[in-house]
């Protein structure tokens, strides 16, 4: 009898230990990317995170989930409920809505969140201070430089006073942008007429009320204005004005010029911290990053069809391919 007993508690143990061998337990770390929706700025965002979690040597397996155009908040939550419930190991969030959404919900667990291209994560309440979050949330902001964009436009048009702004009233990054944009240009005595907009299909009355009121426009990384920038740049023509991007992505959609920062870059100083984060590095004492260089390019196809030269300050701008 004390031999059948003993193989029995052998055989139980053995079988324990299979179990342990399989599913959640593989050895693999999870990682959900949670993408507020497709376009080219955030995929480039995505593709830089991808390329450090690929090099970091780490065994991850990467969930990526992007929000539908007409639904993007809603299916953000729904992605994020859907990681912590399988307990991923860290939740990254592209965009300020895609990482509002991952942060709310990992609420009361321990998953970190590491957000990219969030131009102001104080604002939106993610971390209580871009050197210490406070919180188990870091990431990248993509906040942009203002002052130099001005610049640009004035080197473009040195007798510009009314530039206009097209903005999703719901996103916080516009927001901040917007009010930032106001006080670059006031010191300047340029007027910022601004119009916003709640959904895309605002955006086509808007866009042609707008550029029937200004001498340009200047357009940020508001997801909803970029995803559809085409109604944008179609009212600007049909007034002959300019539209200025926030980053190269928006210049080969049309756009004239831009003071760029490189969302790839961006994407891999995410994924870098992503990483960190992984090997036991604590989210919440690591420091907001940016991407502090910028780079000046030009769409030479809109110069041309716009009758315009460009300015010898800005000769040495880049071209867009």
């Amino acid at each position: 009898m004390k031999k059948i007993i003993t193989v029995l508690l052998v055989a139980a143990l053995l079988l324990t230990c299979f179990a342990g061998c399989g599913g959640d337990n593989s050895g693999k770390l999870k990682v959900g990317i949670i993408q507020y929706m497709s376009h080219p700025s955030l995929d480039n965002c995505y593709n830089g995170v991808v390329k450090a979690l690929e090099e970091s040597g780490l065994d991850i397996d990467i969930d990526r989930q992007t929000g539908s155009a007409n639904a993007a908040e809603s299916d953000c939550v729904s992605f994020a409920k859907n990681m912590v419930s399988a307990g991923y190991d860290l939740i990254i969030g592209i965009a300020t809505p895609a990482a509002k959404a991952a942060f709310a919900t990992t609420d009361n667990t321990d998953i970190p969140v590491i957000f990219c291209a969030v131009s102001d994560p104080v604002a939106a309440e993610l971390v209580k201070d871009m050197e210490a979050p406070g919180y188990n949330c870091t990431g990248t902001s993509d906040v942009l430089d203002l002052d130099a964009q001005v610049e640009m436009i004035k080197a473009f048009q040195p007798e510009v006073k009314k530039i206009g702004v097209l903005y999703t009233s719901s996103e916080e990054n516009s927001l901040t942008n917007l009010a930032n944009f106001k006080k670059v240009c006031g010191k300047l005595g340029i007027e910022v007429i601004d119009k916003s907009v709640q959904n895309a299909s605002d955006i086509p009355a808007a866009a042609e009320d707008l550029a029937s009121r200004v001498e340009c426009i200047n357009n940020f990384t508001d997801n909803n204005v970029v995803n559809n920038l085409p109604v944008l740049l179609n009212a600007a023509e049909k007034y002959n004005i300019p539209v200025y991007g926030s980053e190269i992505e928006q210049l080969k959609s049309g756009c004239l010029a831009s003071v760029s920062i490189d969302y790839v870059a961006l994407g891999r100083t995410t994924g870098e911290m992503a990483v960190e984060v992984l090997k036991g590095a604590s989210a919440e004492g690591m420091a907001v990053k940016t991407i502090k260089d910028a780079t000046t390019v030009y769409n030479p196809d809109a110069l041309t069809k716009l009758k315009m030269t460009l300015p010898d300050s800005l000769k040495d701008a880049e071209q867009v391919k």
